[in-house]
C-alpha cells in the first residue's frame, strides 16, 4: 500500500513538473529515452550470458583477484552492473560459486560502472551524439528483427546504445533551453552541509530511476549545462553510489539466503564506500585536480574530472574493502542464518533467482535433486530396511550389519515422504518444467533437465516399492520362520550393499572404480527382475513356506532388484557426469 502510494505520488509530482516547466518535458524525455536504452541494452547482452559470459563469470571467481577483475571487465563492457549483480545471485543461489566470489564479482561491478561516467563526460557530452545515435538506431531495429537470438542480441544492443546517446542529446538540450527559464545552480550549497543534502538527493534520485548510470548520466548533462556546482555534483554523485544498493536488495528479494548474503555484501560495500568518499570528498577533490593537471584534463572540464572522481572513490572503496571480505563473509554468514528446518519442507537451492539463466537453473535442479537423494530418499531406504545409515556409511562388514539390526525401527514412510519429500519434489518437477517453458534451452540443456526430472520420478518409485517392502521386512523379524528371516536378511543385505557403493561413489576420489561396480549391479538386477529366485523356489518345493509367504517373498524379491536398478540408475544420472551444469549452459 506504501510503495503504491509513494508511486502515485511520484506521477502526481511528475505532472505538474511537466505542467508547469513546459520545457522539463524534453530533459525528463531525454530520461525516460536512456532508461529505455539501458533495458534494451541489458536485454541485448542478455543473448550472450547462455555461454561465454556465464562460463567467465563462474571461472574467475576461484581466486579474488580475478573475480574482482571479471565483474570490473564485464560491467564495463555491457554497461550494467545491475546485470552482472542478477547473474552474481543467480549463480550463487544455485551454488555455481561461492559467496566470496560473488564478493569479488560485485566489487569489481562498481569499478567497471565508472565506464559509464568517462562514456558520457569524454564523449557522449563533447560530440553532437544525436548523429552517430540515429545510425545506431536504424541498424539495431533491423538486426533485432532477425530471428537468430544472436542476430537480435546485436540489435538490441546496437538500438539501446543509440536509444542511451539520444537520451543524452535531449537530456544535454532540455537543460540548455531549461536555464533561460530557471537556473538550478542558485540552489546550490556549499560547505559539508550541502554535501550531505545533495548526496541525500543522489540516493533519492537513483532509487526512483532504479540505475545509478542513469543518475550518473543526468547529474554529469546538467553539470555540463551548468546547472548544478561541481562540489554539488561530487555529492550527487556518491548518493548515486549508495542508492544503487536499492536494486540489489529487490534483486535479492526472490533468492535464497545465499543470494541475499550478497545482497547485503553490495549494501555494505556501497554504504561504507559512500561514507569514506563523503568523509574525503575534499581531499578526494584535490586529488582529482592533481590527476587533472597530470593528465591533461582542463581545470574547468568539471566533467571529466567528475568521471575520474568517481573512478578514484570506487577503486579507494574496493581497496578497503579487500582486507575485511573474510570478516565480511563470517558476518553475513551469522547474519543471514539457514532455516534449520528448511532440509525437511522447502527447497534448499531453487528460488526465482535462479530462473534467470539456463546454466543457473540447471545446476540447482541437480543440486536440490542430489540434496534429496542423499537426505530424504537414502534415509527412506536405509530405514526402510531396518538400518541405520551411519552404519551403512561406516566400514562395518555388511554381514555385521544385517545381524545386528534385528529391531523394528517402526518408520512410517508416508509420514516422512509428504513431511521430506513430496513438497521439495514437486518444487523440482515445477522449475524444471518453467525452465523447459521460458527459457531458451539448446538440446543438451533439454537433455539435461530431461535427466533430472527422470532421475526424481525413479526417486519417487523407489520410495513406493520400499514401502511394500518395509511391511515384510519388519514381519520376517517378528515371525518365528527362519527361512523367511534368511531371505529377507538377503534382501538386505543387497541393497545395503549398493548404498554402500553409491555412498562411496559419492564421495570417493575413485569413483570410477564405483561406477563399475555400480553397473555391474544393475545389470544384475535387471536379469533377476526377469527370472524367478531358486532358494525361494527351493523353500516352495520343500513345503518350507506356505503360499502366503510364497507370494509376499516373490513380489519383494521383484521389489527389492528394482530398488536395485534404480537406485543406481538415479546415481548415474546425478553423479555420473563431471561438471556438466555450465558446459551445458555453451
Amino acid at each position: 500500500m506504501i510503495k503504491k502510494s509513494v508511486f502515485i505520488g511520484l506521477l502526481a509530482a511528475l505532472a505538474v513538473l511537466l505542467y508547469k516547466y513546459a520545457n522539463f518535458k524534453t530533459i525528463a524525455a531525454g530520461i525516460a529515452i536512456l532508461l529505455f536504452g539501458m533495458v534494451l541494452l541489458e536485454e541485448g547482452f542478455k543473448a550472450f550470458t547462455k555461454g561465454p559470459l556465464q562460463n567467465i563469470l563462474k571461472k574467475a571467481t576461484d581466486k579474488l583477484y580475478k573475480s574482482i577483475t571479471a565483474g570490473a571487465f564485464v560491467t564495463a563492457i555491457i554497461q550494467s552492473s545491475s546485470l552482472v549483480s542478477v547473474i552474481a545471485i543467480s549463480f550463487i543461489s544455485a551454488g555455481l560459486i561461492s559467496l566470496s566470489g560473488g564478493i569479488g564479482l560485485i566489487f569489481g561491478a562498481n569499478i567497471g560502472t565508472t565506464a559509464t561516467a568517462w562514456l558520457v563526460a569524454g564523449f557522449g557530452l563533447k560530440i553532437k551524439i544525436a548523429a552517430l545515435a540515429m545510425p545506431m538506431l536504424i541498424f539495431g531495429i533491423i538486426f533485432s528483427f532477425q530471428k537468430k537470438p544472436i542476430l537480435k542480441g546485436v540489435g538490441n544492443v546496437l538500438a539501446g546504445l543509440g536509444f542511451f546517446f539520444l537520451g543524452i542529446h535531449y537530456m544535454k538540450e532540455g537543460f540548455d533551453v531549461f536555464k533561460d527559464y530557471v537556473d538550478l545552480s542558485q540552489y546550490a550549497v556549499s560547505g559539508f552541509l550541502g554535501v550531505l543534502i545533495y548526496a541525500g538527493l543522489g540516493i533519492i534520485i537513483t532509487t526512483i530511476l532504479q540505475s545509478s548510470s542513469a543518475t550518473l548520466a543526468l547529474i554529469l548533462t546538467a553539470l555540463s549545462a551548468g546547472q548544478i556546482e561541481y562540489e554539488n555534483a561530487l555529492a550527487l554523485a556518491i548518493g548515486a553510489n549508495v542508492g544503487t544498493t536499492i536494486t540489489a536488495v529487490l534483486g535479492s528479494l526472490g533468492s535464497n539466503i545465499a543470494g541475499r548474503r550478497l545482497a547485503g555484501a553490495h549494501f555494505v560495500f556501497n554504504v561504507v564506500t559512500g561514507i569514506v568518499a563523503l568523509i574525503l570528498i575534499y581531499p578526494l577533490a584535490h586529488l582529482v585536480n592533481s590527476i587533472s593537471e597530470a593528465i591533461n584534463i582542463a581545470a574547468t572540464d568539471y566533467t571529466l574530472k567528475l568521471a575520474l572522481f568517481h573512478t578514484i572513490f570506487n577503486t579507494l572503496g574496493v581497496l578497503i574493502m579487500i582486507p575485511i571480505i573474510k570478516p565480511l563473509e563470517q558476518a553475513l554468514l551469522k547474519f543471514f542464518k539457514e532455516q534449520k528446518d528448511k532440509d525437511i519442507d522447502e527447497p534448499k537451492y531453487l528460488n526465482t533467482s535462479v530462473l534467470k539463466f539456463p546454466g543457473s537453473i540447471i545446476s540447482a535442479l541437480i543440486n536440490e535433486s542430489k540434496y534429496l537423494y542423499k537426505n530424504a530418499v537414502f534415509e527412506v531406504v536405509a530405514h526402510g530396511l531396518n538400518i541405520h545409515r551411519n552404519d551403512i556409511e561406516s566400514n562395518e562388514k555388511i554381514k555385521q550389519i544385517i545381524k545386528k539390526s534385528d529391531k523394528d525401527l517402526n518408520i512410517n514412510i508416508d509420514d516422512i515422504y509428504y513431511k521430506k519429500v513430496k513438497n521439495i519434489y514437486g518444487e523440482i518437477i515445477k522449475y524444471a518444467t518453467t525452465a523447459q517453458k521460458e527459457l531458451k534451452l539448446n538440446d543438451q540443456q533439454i537433455k539435461t533437465i530431461l535427466d533430472i526430472k527422470i532421475a526424481n520420478r525413479r526417486m519417487i518409485e523407489i520410495i513406493k516399492h520400499v514401502r511394500e517392502l518395509n511391511k515384510n521386512i519388519s514381519l520376517s523379524l517378528n515371525l518365528d520362520n527362519a527361512f523367511v528371516l534368511k531371505e529377507y536378511n538377503g534382501f538386505r543385505k543387497k541393497i545395503t550393499k549398493v548404498l554402500r557403493i553409491i555412498y562411496l561413489f559419492r564421495k570417493s576420489e575413485e569413483s570410477e572404480m564405483y561406477a563399475i561396480k555400480l553397473a555391474h549391479l544393475k545389470k544384475e538386477a535387471k536379469e533377476n527382475i526377469r527370472y524367478s529366485n531358486k532358494s525361494i523356489d527351493k523353500l516352495i518345493r520343500e513345503d518350507l513356506i506356505n503360499a502366503e509367504l510364497a507370494s509376499s517373498l516373490f513380489n519383494d524379491y521383484t521389489n527389492v532388484n528394482e530398488i536395485i536398478k534404480k537406485l543406481i540408475e538415479v546415481a548415474e544420472l546425478l553423479y555420473g557426469k563431471t561438471d556438466t551444469l555450465l558446459d551445458n549452459g555453451d
